[in-house]
């Protein structure tokens, strides 16, 4: 009896332990996503003259991008542009977002790039404006629609994967059942 007695209270301090390390990571989560915000791009011009994000990374520092264009004679070159120059063009494209004048919000306007100033604001929207800005245009079905095919980063497609991932998934119970009820069927042998 002595050693049932053991058992159980190391099973109810190994639950306690497991429900105490379930809750403490569930706090820490909305600050992880708060760091990951800022990105660092890298936004290639297209033979079209419009810009797709071709690299996307989180960053700890500020947001920063690096610009690739084509010259006159069709030489790519690199430039580099930081946070207050991306959050003016970003600016500058959400007062046209406002006024319904930005490709961003027009139909199918995304799908060959868009202009440096929309494909900022697709890309950074949150880190540059903040997530109540970025949430309200993800809202806008043109918008979001444009943003993915302007987006063409690793980093972008694994991010939308994950999100619908992480929305297809069934909860399981801490013992791993579904939390959906199954019903089942009762036979009889031989008869």
């Amino acid at each position: 009896m002595r050693h049932i007695s053991s058992i159980s209270a190391g099973v109810a301090l190994g639950s306690a332990g497991i429900a105490m390390m379930s809750i403490l990571s569930g706090c820490e989560a909305p600050q992880d996503q708060q760091q990951a915000q800022n990105k660092f791009l890298v936004i290639e011009q297209q033979p079209n003259g419009k810009y797709v994000v071709v690299e996307e990374m989180p960053t700890e520092g500020p947001t920063r991008a690096i610009i690739r264009e084509r010259d006159a004679n069709g030489n790519v070159r690199e430039r580099f542009m930081n946070e207050a120059e991306m959050k003016a063009l970003a600016e500058q494209e959400y007062k046209k977002v406002e006024n319904g004048t930005s490709e961003t919000v027009q139909e199918g306007a995304g799908s060959e790039g868009m202009g440096l100033a929309g494909t900022i604001l697709a890309a950074a929207a949150g880190a540059l404006m903040g997530n109540m800005i970025a949430n309200a245009l993800m809202n806008n079905k043109a918008f979001s629609r444009n943003a993915a095919s302007a987006n063409r980063s690793a980093y972008s497609r694994s991010a939308a994967k994950r999100a619908t991932t992480k929305s297809s998934t069934k909860r399981k119970s801490f013992f791993g059942s579904s939390s959906k009820k199954t019903s089942s069927s009762r036979s009889s042998f031989g008869g």
